[in-house]
């Protein structure tokens, strides 16, 4: 049998997005592609888009206009983009980037193998027109979840418990582009939880565009804390993270889960997008000021607790007033994490067509603004934690910096800062996956500086 192809992947976006390049990947391997890591060495490359905000649509379409380059100069037969561009662009993808070969909707992912044959086939016609792959399956009736390659190291891996969204915030396309909430059946989720324990995994970060939302399309009520239950019983995963909880679903169940659960890392994402309420009303956001004054006091009351949120400046209609009520409030709830977007005008939503839209100038103003006052609150948390030692899953070893690095349970994968510690051992390199405990000495902007406690 002839050796297949070489596959290469470029995948943008938010972990969830990662989920399904990771699904993707299982397809391809076992339909005996090669994956390859370098899109130099590819015969096709497929392009998992984002399209969530102005940025993310640019960052896709600059990677496939230079994958375009290597399908010119390089060699590279074939390009395909999937994903939420792909989605929600796909007139556009299809007819106006030339460079691509095939395009596949979000409902789609489960077709990679034949989009890359078809792709491959293409390549080997000589003149004539040659026609795009295109498939666009009902995303809402897709398949949710599957077998993947996971990608994110030995020790950690994300675990999509629900697709879509259903809140229909103003600004938001993503309704539009993933359609209306499916959570995954909770025996599906607790099996695959049960595989990736047996794989060795450490940490398991449970992800949906709402994750507190979960199971109320299913079983009729929020069944998040249920499903944590269930998967602490079925595996031994020491770390169970919870990201993407929305303010208005904290339940007095879902914090006593966090707190009297040990498995579950006393860290919590939780997107506020604002504290104004006439800019919460006209964001469609569910609750308002009080209610997220309420879940944020309800978090606190769990020990050691570390909560992070994002914010969105400069939403049509934000006021002096209402920018400098969120300021004040980030200063008050001192989130120990906390990030920022400048309000991007999304074609087809709602807010897009309201008035008093703010000048970018402005936005980026209190976009700095904003993130000033946080850098007051992030340091003074970094160094009330020098001289304290945590429990660190260590991620690897970096020969330039000569030094082990990893993170507590107070920081997320991809989103906060490290820990990059040491040993009085030379010769000892503690492995990626392994736990250790290690003092923090030395506090940055960002990442923190320790030293591995050793019982040896």
């Amino acid at each position: 049998m002839a050796k297949k192809a070489k596959v290469g992947f470029v995948s943008l976006g938010c972990s969830k997005n990662l989920c399904d390049t990771e699904i993707m990947l299982r397809h391809l391997v076992d339909e005996g592609y090669e994956i390859t890591p370098e899109e130099t060495e590819a015969d096709v490359v497929i392009v998992n888009t984002c399209a969530f905000i102005e940025s993310a649509k640019k960052e896709s379409i600059d990677n496939i206009i230079d994958l375009g380059w290597l399908k010119k100069h390089n060699g590279l037969r074939g390009i395909i983009v999937t994903g939420c561009l792909a989605e929600r662009y796909r007139d556009q993808v299809t007819k106006e980037l030339p460079e691509v070969d095939a395009v596949l909707g979000v409902g789609s992912i489960h077709r990679i193998g034949e989009a890359v044959k078809a792709v491959l086939e293409n390549a080997e016609k000589k003149g004539g027109k040659k026609k795009k792959f295109a498939c666009f399956d009902d995303k809402e009736a897709s398949v949710l979840g599957g077998e993947r390659v996971i990608t994110t190291g030995d020790a950690m891996a994300y675990l999509k418990i629900a697709e879509g969204c259903s809140n229909r915030c103003t600004y938001c396309a993503i309704p539009m582009i993933r359609g209306k909430m499916r959570s995954r059946t909770m025996k599906e989720l607790v099996e695959e939880a049960t595989s990736l324990d047996a794989m060795g995994v450490k940490e398991l970060v449970l992800i949906a565009q709402d994750t507190s939302a979960y199971g109320i399309d299913l079983y009729g009520e929020y069944a998040l804390p249920e499903l944590i239950r269930g998967i602490t019983d079925a595996t031994s995963i020491p770390w169970i993270r919870l990201l993407y909880c929305y303010p208005d679903k904290i339940t007095d169940e879902l914090v006593k889960e966090i707190r009297d659960n040990p498995r579950v890392v006393k860290y919590i994402d939780i997107p506020i997008q604002h504290i104004s309420d006439p800019i919460l009303r006209r964001m469609n956001r569910h609750g308002d000021a009080a209610m997220i004054r309420d879940a944020v006091a309800k978090l606190r009351t769990i020990p050691g607790m570390v909560l992070r949120s994002t914010a969105i400046v400069g939403f049509p209609g934000e006021t002096e007033e209402d920018f400098n009520e969120l300021c004040d409030f980030i200063r008050e709830a001192k989130f120990e994490r906390f990030g920022a977007f400048t309000y991007s005008q999304e074609e087809d939503t709602p807010a897009a067509e309201f008035p008093d839209q703010i000048d970018e100038q402005v936005k980026q103003d209190r976009y700095d603004l904003l993130m000033q006052a946080q850098l007051t609150v992030s340091e003074a948390y970094n160094k009330s934690r020098v001289g304290k030692t945590y429990r660190v899953l260590c991620e690897g070893w970096d020969p330039v910096a000569g030094s082990h690095f990893g993170r507590s349970y107070a920081e997320a994968a991809d989103i906060d800062g490290k820990i990059w510690f040491s040993t009085n051992r030379k010769d000892l390199r503690i492995t990626e996956g392994e736990m250790i405990d290690v003092k923090i000495t030395e506090a940055m902007d960002y990442d923190l500086v320790g030293e591995a406690v050793l019982n040896v």
